[in-house]
């Protein structure tokens, strides 16, 4: 009887085990890499197509260069499942994303293999070009890889690195991953040969002869050398923006064939002295049928069946917030021809791609350029138009100077839905809406509000919408709503006016974001402890209902805020209007809840708030806590 062979993958757990297998075995090793990243992404959930598409080029990158020791970048590094799996995370791979678990993106603290973590794009090219310079500096001998890509090239911060290696010259290489739309579509054997041609030692040393000669003969010699070689290259394989910005530029290639892709890279490995762009053309989902042919759907999947694709998704109890969004600002859309959508390349994650099915010629998608949507959202409203600039607030951040100096100190009518506000779950703290309210309340007549539940959602909607004296912001988290009633169409809320959903006169919840919910449910178990509580929803983190605010703090004994935001926050424009206004004088006990001043790793939205002390157990020990009483002890006795 034949032993059955042992699965080349068992024998890889390092990228040193994978390096001394034989060539020849590699696109089984391929295969079996892609059958355990399905069967894994299928219990844990996750990015699943991008992983599917890079796997003989994560394959063949591990087998040329010496990593860890040559640094790999992957960027945005949601592709990084098959990476892991071939860097001594494959016993933990079915922990992605889960509390306590593998990351779903690159992170330095996880694993020497990951030299640099990115969940957000285009920063790849800036940090390897960082690692290159170093590495010169000190005298080392290392490749520096960033693997970047095309929707991520779209990015100005790519081309502003782009634009800087190239100009200083030092050995770095970018891998253009094209798995969208293919700048060049590779043609075969001749494209291969070509790339090899192009990257072997006879032409990038007649390139380097010729930058050599710049030493001896003078600038004007050396370039007119060099616009003869890269005119006879241009010749045949054509020219490219990247050769302008000083990078050579080799391919496209077929970025699942090992045979054409391994000469390549050995190629640049040995013979490369400058930054050299290798373009490569792969297939989101390839190998899966399922996420082949809907790659935008298996981009970020739930758990799935593998023999079917089909996505095991809880009955929803209510709509999402993002639906509610989408489909209350099509209503208003419907009311004012004015108003227009701007997404930076996550049409579906904003649900613009359902206003854009309603409003084509007014839904405009940028691309991976937060900077650019702001600022082109600006030149909107200068024109008299209502543009909504849907952006997450994590990657908001990322156009914090626009927002600045191009919306609100001109004071701009641009409204700025914000998605994903607060705790995410699996995506981590590279994704958690921390930080918008801070770091937007601090801006002169800016307008920043934020939904306790779907209707409240649609009425700032509407407000936004009806509101054109200057920016105007609005937050909301991932997931479904809490079930309440719709109204038909929202109502124009009294800009700076919070609401009071429950009265009481001893203790008062001031509430801002959807951590309502779970301050009505701490109201009524301080109700049953005797301690009469009064819960308020802001509404607005700015300005401030400060008639609200002052009337809870002199009729109360003690006050306290919850928000899902950061430190700095509405807590905290709370705290300075109290202390301002001399309302700390009489004794008031005043306690902000806030986000905890960490990054939070992975886990349940749920557990996420627990831990953070901003569930309605939470709130309740907060006011016990206020009172120097035990609520151990109160529980107990109330039991």
């Amino acid at each position: 009887m034949t032993k059955p062979q042992t699965p080349l993958l068992d024998k890889v757990n390092v990228p040193g085990d994978l390096r001394a297998l034989p060539e020849v075995e590699l696109p089984e090793l391929a295969d079996e890499l892609r059958a355990e990243m399905i069967d894994a992404v299928s219990q844990t959930g996750g990015h699943l197509g991008a992983g599917l598409g890079v796997v003989e080029l994560t394959v063949a990158l591990h087998y040329v260069f010496n990593t860890p020791d040559d640094r790999l970048i992957w960027d945005v590094s949601h592709q990084s499942y098959p990476h892991k799996i071939l860097t001594g995370r494959r016993d933990r791979i079915r922990t992605l994303r889960q509390k306590g678990g593998l990351s779903g993106f690159t992170r330095r603290a996880e694993s020497e293999y990951d030299p640099f973590g990115a969940a957000h794009s285009s920063t790849s090219v800036s940090a390897g070009l960082g690692m290159a310079v170093a590495r010169d500096l000190k005298g080392e001998k290392r490749n520096v890889i960033a693997v970047i890509g095309d929707g991520a090239m779209s990015a100005g911060m790519a081309f502003e690195a782009m634009n800087n290696a190239g100009a200083r010259g030092e050995r770095l290489i970018v891998i253009l991953n094209d798995n969208d739309m293919s700048i060049a579509p590779p043609t075969g054997a001749m494209s291969a040969y070509l790339a090899r041609l192009a990257s072997g030692r006879t032409y990038l040393g007649m390139r380097d002869i010729g930058k050599r000669l710049t030493a001896y003969l003078g600038k004007r010699l050396d370039r007119a050398i060099t616009r003869a070689v890269e005119h006879a290259r241009g010749y045949v394989t054509g020219g490219t923006l990247f050769e302008e910005l000083g990078f050579f530029h080799i391919g496209p290639i077929d970025g699942h064939n090992l045979e054409h892709l391994i000469p390549v890279l050995k190629n640049v490995r040995d013979n490369a002295t400058g930054p050299v762009l290798i373009h490569v053309v792969t297939q989101k989902g390839k190998g899966y049928a399922p996420a082949e042919e809907a790659a935008d759907k298996y981009h970020g999947v739930s758990k799935f069946d593998v023999i079917t694709g089909a996505q095991a998704k809880p009955p929803a109890n209510a709509p999402s917030y993002t639906r509610v969004f989408a489909e209350s600002l099509i209503q208003e859309a419907r009311q004012d021809e004015r108003i227009v959508a701007i997404t930076a390349a996550m049409p579906s994650g904003t649900g613009l791609d359902l206003f854009s099915e309603a409003f084509p010629k007014r839904t405009f998608d940028v691309g991976i350029a937060e900077q650019h949507a702001v600022t082109f959202a600006g030149g909107l409203a200068t024109e008299g138009l209502k543009p909504f600039c849907a952006i997450y607030s994590t990657f908001l951040q990322r156009a914090y100077d626009q927002v600045v100096h191009d919306i609100s100190l001109q004071k701009l009518p641009v409204r700025f839905p914000i998605d994903r506000a607060g705790f995410v779950g699996a995506d981590g703290p590279t994704h958690c809406g921390a930080f918008d309210v801070a770091y937007l309340a601090t801006l002169p007549g800016f307008v920043v509000m934020a939904a306790a539940d779907e209707a409240e959602l649609k009425h700032m909607v509407r407000t936004a919408a009806d509101y054109d004296e200057g920016p105007i912001s609005f937050r909301y988290p991932r997931g479904e709503g809490v079930g309440v009633d719709m109204p038909e169409r929202g109502q124009f809320l009294d800009i700076g006016k919070g609401r009071v959903v429950k009265e009481g006169s001893s203790v008062a919840i001031l509430s801002l974001g959807t951590r309502l919910k779970d301050a009505v449910l701490a109201a009524e178990e301080l109700d049953a402890h005797g301690l009469s509580t009064t819960v308020a929803d802001a509404r607005f983190a700015k300005p401030l209902d400060t008639d609200l605010i002052a009337r809870l703090a002199r009729e109360h004994a003690v006050l306290v805020t919850v928000e899902e935001g950061a430190v700095g926050g509405f807590g905290s424009q709370v705290a300075q209007f109290l202390a301002t206004n001399g309302l700390l004088d009489n004794g008031l006990k005043f306690r902000s809840l806030f986000l905890p001043d960490a990054y939070v790793e992975q886990a349940s939205p749920a557990a996420m708030y627990a831990d953070a002390g901003l569930d309605a157990t939470g709130v309740v020990t907060a006011v016990f806590h206020a009172l120097g009483q035990d609520e151990r002890a109160l529980r107990k006795g109330a039991s």
